[in-house]
């Protein structure tokens, strides 16, 4: 067994470079991912070991980027696409949802699109404007694309390499405020299903559901919960896009509550569609209704404000009590 202590960063980089080793069709493209190693270092040391050809330093065009990895998969190849920051991915967003999402249905199922879209995303790091958005919400509501989001180490590596290894296009969000997370990754193991959420911490009072930065805050959460006296269960949901509906299902049957938390904005984000579907597959085991913590119908702030606009234990723990209070 090769059990490896990394961090989410080194264990992406390590992912990228096994599917490089193990598929000669895998290309990386994006802009600074050669020579730079992106600018977060998660291709750092790939060019160098695996040529230009095959990790390519691209234009400042994310539409052109995206386009050309369309017809590279058309061609049999497995691009594997970083937009440097979630902010950027907009002037691609044409090609990702009316070309990317809809070529397999488009062709009746005999065109595959096995092309991923690396973004990372997310804010904590005190970075300008356009670089710390949550835009998960607008793939996940796209048909004809998966979304994911890891939150350890080990998802990172096997989740990234589960994407790529699918024939469908997979927008890949990395929560970048967690890179220089530290966890252990067995890179000899059988990954589960790529779109199954994962029971992270077991409870009895609470279920807490989050995905990508937000499964940390909510771990810290039911830490400071159980010092109360207070049972959370934490469901990282791992995918937004097939959402595993089933696995948070089974959570709210036994603790007969639910708060949803993601740093993307409350109105219209994945929470809604979580609590709507769980609120018509639980209603009579629900003691309260399901709540959602997220972040605020306005423009993400300046690095300065970015504390008081992000969902932190404060606003979980909150939103915990006012559940239990029903």
């Amino acid at each position: 067994m090769a059990v490896e202590k990394m961090s989410v960063a080194k264990a992406l980089n390590e992912s990228l470079r096994k599917a490089l080793d193990t598929d000669p069709k895998v290309l990386i493209m994006g802009e600074d991912v050669g020579k730079l190693g992106g600018v977060f270092r998660i291709t750092d040391g790939l060019q160098k070991d695996f040529g230009e050809e095959r990790v390519i330093d691209t234009p400042l065009a994310e539409s052109g980027i995206v386009g050309t990895a369309i017809g590279l998969a058309l061609r049999g190849y497995r691009p594997v696409v970083e937009i440097q920051f979630d902010g950027f991915v907009f002037p691609a967003y044409d090609q990702i949802v009316t070309q990317l999402a809809k070529m397999h249905a488009r062709a009746l199922g005999k065109i595959k699109m096995p092309v991923v879209v690396r973004i990372p995303y997310g804010g904590g790091i005190g970075a300008v404007e356009h670089h710390s958005e949550s835009p998960e919400a607008y793939f996940a509501h796209t048909a004809g694309l998966k979304v994911v989001s890891p939150s350890t180490p080990s998802d990172a590596y096997w989740m990234l390499q589960q994407a790529i290894q699918t024939d469908d296009p997979v927008i890949f969000f990395e929560p970048k405020r967690r890179y220089w997370d530290k966890g252990e990754v067995d890179t000899e193991a059988i990954p589960g299903p790529l779109h199954a959420a994962r029971v992270a911490r077991e409870g009895t009072d609470l279920t807490l559901a989050a995905y990508g930065p937000m499964v940390k805050v909510c771990l810290e959460a039911a830490a400071a919960a159980a010092e109360e006296g207070k049972s959370l269960e934490v469901v990282d949901l791992r995918s937004m896009s097939p959402i595993d509906f089933d696995t948070i299902q089974r959570s709210v049957e036994k603790t007969r509550r639910l708060v949803v938390v993601h740093e993307a904005p409350v109105f219209l984000g994945t929470g809604s569609e979580i609590a709507a579907r769980i609120t018509e597959r639980c209603f009579y085991h629900l003691e309260a209704p399901v709540l959602r913590v997220g972040g605020y119908h306005a423009p993400y702030p300046p690095a300065r404000l970015e504390e008081e606009y992000l969902p932190g234990l404060d606003r979980v723990l909150d939103a915990v009590d006012r559940s239990l209070a029903y």
